[in-house]
């Protein structure tokens, strides 16, 4: 269920808090392909289901960057900032990858609200985004997402 906050400035109320989480998504090897020819990263780990099988992960896995850029398509689904005349992803901090997204794999993003701080203008908040993979003891990637909000 997404959080939904009124305007930039109730972010300030609520740093600490966890805001919930996304819904799942399979990653599948459409999908892992498709960022294998978006990114020019064919390693035969993400690509080649015959050779993996024999691999290390006995499997195909997600490149990590393409579990990264999931967190794109997460956030929205766990933050909802309104009042705005538009919102800016600034960057990232602190990303770390502690287990592989084997194919099949379903995700999903949990967010906590870890700072907001008011600028000329707006409100800045970083959001740390886990990515869990379903029946995982670890997460898929986590990272602090800095974003800026500027009011209507």
């Amino acid at each position: 269920m997404t959080r939904v906050f009124s305007s930039p400035a109730e972010l300030l109320t609520a740093v600490g808090e966890h805001l919930g989480n996304s819904d799942w998504l399979e990653v599948d090897q459409t999908r892992i392909n498709q960022f294998a020819d978006a990114t020019g990263d064919h390693q035969w780990i993400h690509v080649d289901p015959v050779r993996s099988a024999n691999g290390p992960f006995g499997t195909c896995v997600a490149h990590g960057y393409l579990t990264l850029s999931l967190v794109n398509l997460f956030l929205p689904q766990i933050i909802d900032v309104q009042g705005i005349s538009m919102g800016v992803n600034v960057g990232c901090d602190r990303i770390r990858f502690p287990a592989p997204v084997p194919v099949g794999s379903r995700l999903r993003g949990s967010g906590e609200l870890l700072s907001a701080e008011k600028l000329k203008g707006g409100v800045q908040s970083v959001v740390r985004v886990t990515v869990e993979i379903e029946g995982g003891d670890r997460p898929a990637c986590v990272v602090d997402t800095i974003s800026r909000y500027f009011p209507e």
